[in-house]
């Protein structure tokens, strides 16, 4: 299977993209993530335009991506994923939100282990997820980058982010 992939600058540091035959995004890490990356067969060079989109998105102009992801996971992770996707820019929600929001509010620790494995970081958006007392914790990319992640919606999305109380 031929897998594409191209390296991203960003404000945060290098991101490797991994891309399937079809041009659908099946991974997105900081390079110092690297380490839980699987080992692919063949990989060639690609040229995407997701790299304009994650400058908006840094610029403070894009506060959506316009993409298709085919994250590799369980089921039970595909579905914490996708939860992912629907939290607004700006907003957070806690582990155990996220957990009743897809049914199964006795699963906190599934869920927080869901968000540690996310292949595809920012685009589906695992650090607008903050513990139930309003801390910032359990971001595979670092805390740092979680709260300037936060901090970026917060000023791209301030309606929303008005409105969590964490800024």
């Amino acid at each position: 299977m031929l897998v594409q992939e191209e390296i991203l600058e960003t404000p945060l540091g290098k991101m490797r993209a991994e891309f399937d035959s079809e041009g659908t995004l099946t991974q997105l890490l900081f390079l110092d993530r690297e380490l839980l990356k699987t080992v692919t067969p063949e990989v060639s060079p690609r040229d995407s335009g997701l790299g304009k989109q994650l400058g908006e998105y840094f610029a403070e102009l894009r506060p959506n991506f316009e993409w298709r992801l085919a994250p590799a996971g369980t089921d039970f992770q595909k579905n914490v994923w996708e939860e992912l996707r629907r939290i607004p820019c700006g907003e957070t929600i806690s582990y155990a939100e996220l957990a009743r929001r897809i049914g199964d509010p006795g699963a906190v620790r599934a869920v927080a282990r869901a968000n540690a494995l996310n292949p595809i970081a920012i685009l589906i958006p695992c650090h607008r997820v903050i513990g139930s007392d309003g801390s910032l914790t359990g971001y595979a990319g670092g805390l740092e980058r979680k709260a300037r992640l936060l901090s970026l919606e917060a000023a791209m999305c301030p309606k929303a982010g008005a409105q969590i109380g964490l800024f």
